[in-house]
């Protein structure tokens, strides 16, 4: 039996590598050893990157609540503790985007923990 090299897959293959590494700067655009470990370290970061977005946002939602909060004259931490003990189960993104775009709903529902 003959024997079939598969230049066509190889070829697909680097090309796919080659495709996800476009923008990239230098050989890690060209060279395929080069590009696939550049893939690789691109995906990790990737990673990492979501679930930091995620650790941030939530910061940054706490600043808006506590400066929304401290002009009602409550504090951040008193009043997520009024709102647990009312269940009121609002989160904190829609916390902070109340806060800050709805000004009079939002000390509706401080009046309403309080």
């Amino acid at each position: 039996m003959t024997r079939i090299k598969g230049g066509l897959l190889h070829a697909k293959r680097r090309r796919g590598i080659l495709k996800h590494t476009r923008g990239f700067r230098w050989g890690r655009k060209s060279k395929i050893k080069v590009a696939k470990v550049a893939k690789m370290k691109a995906g990790q970061h990737a990673f990492n990157s979501r679930k930091t977005k995620k650790r941030l946002n939530r910061g940054l939602w706490n600043v808006k609540i506590n400066a929304a909060a401290r002009e009602v004259g409550v504090s951040y931490s008193k009043l997520i503790g009024l709102l647990k003990k009312k269940n009121i189960g609002l989160d904190r993104k829609i916390l902070a985007s109340l806060g800050e775009k709805r000004e009079a709903i939002f000390r509706h529902l401080v009046s309403l923990a309080k």
